[in-house]
């Protein structure tokens, strides 16, 4: 873990950041009290907390990156974590529009095209990648999104401006899990932002059974979050891998 940092003092604050993400995101949920619905049991504060972290553990790494081929790849991915953390402001309601869920989706997909665009700016870096990967990874990755956006959000339903409104983002998660796949099947060592990007919109997907149709079990948002924040930290810490090719 962060073999690609070159001194002990960069691998001890990735390391203690990484450290009071988990603390704040696991923590929140074992010691946290239900609320009255029983949906979950992390506070807004460590919620949020965890994402703040990792909007700080991002631009970390950009500093550490800022002077390779890893450098454009680290600050998209920051702008990506950072457009994640105001979705998640929007999804807690503490920014005052009347369309939260709305503002949650567009801050979300732009930052996914910043993960996409991190994804290719890096890969066009590489040599001897294959573009029938690529294209057979977000073909298979957009049947997925389609499919889930079709029987979470539209099935047996008759369709608002919210719920078409899902399938392109829905698309664009399912086009991140896709190119960071290509990318994982040429580079192995991008597994883990593949896992990453995979556990996002199955969080997303999870989050719209409550949303579009009303789901309520316990510890269901709870659940949104301990699939979401995980693949979000899976995410940021590919910086570590970008990093470990470019020194290669």
């Amino acid at each position: 873990m962060l073999t690609s940092l070159s001194s002990s003092a960069q691998r001890l604050w990735l390391l203690t950041l990484l450290l009071l993400w988990g603390l704040l995101l696991f923590g929140g949920f074992l010691f946290g009290r239900p609320n009255g619905e029983r949906s979950r049991r992390m506070p807004a504060w460590t919620r949020l907390g965890s994402s703040l972290v990792l909007v700080v553990a991002a631009w970390s790494w950009y500093w550490l990156a800022r002077d390779g081929m890893a450098s454009s790849f680290a600050l998209l991915i920051a702008a990506g974590m950072s457009l994640g953390f105001v979705g998640d402001l929007f999804m807690a309601q503490l920014i005052p529009v009347t369309q939260p869920v709305l503002g949650g989706i567009s801050a979300f997909g732009l930052g996914h095209i910043a993960y996409i665009a991190a994804i290719l700016v890096f890969a066009g870096e590489l040599e001897g990648t294959s573009s029938s990967v690529w294209l057979a990874a977000w073909a298979a990755w957009l049947l997925v999104g389609a499919a889930g956006w079709y029987v979470v959000v539209l099935r047996g339903r008759r369709p608002s401006l919210l719920h078409w409104a899902a399938l392109p983002y829905s698309l664009l998660l399912a086009s991140t899990a896709g190119a960071a796949t290509g990318l994982a099947l040429q580079s192995p060592a991008f597994v883990t932002l593949a896992v990453g990007a995979g556990l996002f919109l199955l969080s997303d997907l999870i989050l719209a059974t409550r949303l579009f149709n009303n789901v309520r079990f316990p510890l269901i948002d709870d659940i949104v979050w301990l699939t979401y924040g995980p693949g979000q930290m899976l995410i940021v810490f590919a910086v570590n891998a970008a990093l470990g090719v470019q020194s290669s």
